[in-house]
């Protein structure tokens, strides 16, 4: 309610019109020009934008995201998934410097999200920062650079994708025994170690960017106690496990 936002330099309210030239929004809801084609649509959301007719880029837009075979069709002909497609090429419209996407692969196919996916990719090489709201925490992990965490209505955290990985996440060796046992053995108190109920799994937590993460002379101890093992498997934090144990531990 109160203070000031800047984007790319740009008050909001002072200099509203060149800022709102410089941002693109994809809403959540499907709220589309029902009764207009896809290409008078997306071209009249640039001249919104006081930007000048550009016909190739629109025609880029819509080929990037396989609308141009359908840009004579009246809107209220799409699919759902069309329509969304028909808002992200509004957005692009005007060319924008800055987009927000607010869930924009909520309830669509899978073919859309990878191009979505591969969208925000290219626009990210050319400059453009986006903004992504999604409730699909491997879509988060797939494409960020940073990530902000949500929960009450309270940003909790904000950081980048790959130091929060190595920060909060944990790499673990699951080690499947030939023979249960009834306890850790002696001699591994050092080790982060854990024994499972059935006592035929151990489960070693260690730091993947340590240049030497025990493995090898815990297999060895392992060996000499006559503790002998029959597979060997690694697991990682996922983005959404350190989501989960953020949310968690704010409640």
């Amino acid at each position: 309610s109160s203070g000031t936002v800047h984007a790319d330099g740009a008050d909001v309210l002072r200099d509203y019109r060149v800022t709102r030239s410089k941002i693109g929004l994809v809403p959540q809801e499907l709220s589309t020009d029902a009764f207009e084609t896809v290409w008078a649509a997306v071209r009249f959301s640039r001249g919104l934008f006081g930007r000048a007719r550009n016909d190739q880029h629109i025609e880029k837009v819509l080929r990037d995201l396989s609308l141009w075979e359908k840009k004579d069709a009246k809107i209220m002909t799409l699919s759902g998934g069309m329509k969304r497609r028909v808002l992200i090429a509004k957005a692009l419209a005007h060319e924008p410097s800055i987009l927000f996407l607010d869930e924009p692969t909520a309830g669509v196919d899978v073919e859309l999200r990878h191009d979505m996916w591969q969208m925000v990719r290219a626009l990210r090489a050319t400059g453009v920062t986006v903004i992504l709201t999604t409730h699909y925490i491997e879509e988060a992990e797939e494409m960020a650079d940073r990530v902000g965490v949500i929960t009450r209505g309270e940003l909790i955290l904000v950081e980048d994708k790959h130091a929060l990985m190595r920060k909060l996440g944990k790499k673990q060796l699951s080690i499947s025994l030939k023979a249960p046992i009834q306890a850790l053995p002696e001699g591994l108190d050092d080790y982060a170690l854990e024994l499972a109920d059935d006592g035929a799994t151990l489960t070693y937590t260690f730091d993947a960017q340590s240049d030497d993460t025990g493995i090898a002379v815990l297999l060895r101890k392992l060996g000499d106690r006559g503790v002998d093992f029959k597979d060997l498997h690694t697991m990682e934090s996922s983005l959404e496990d350190i989501f989960v144990s953020l949310v968690r531990g704010t409640r």
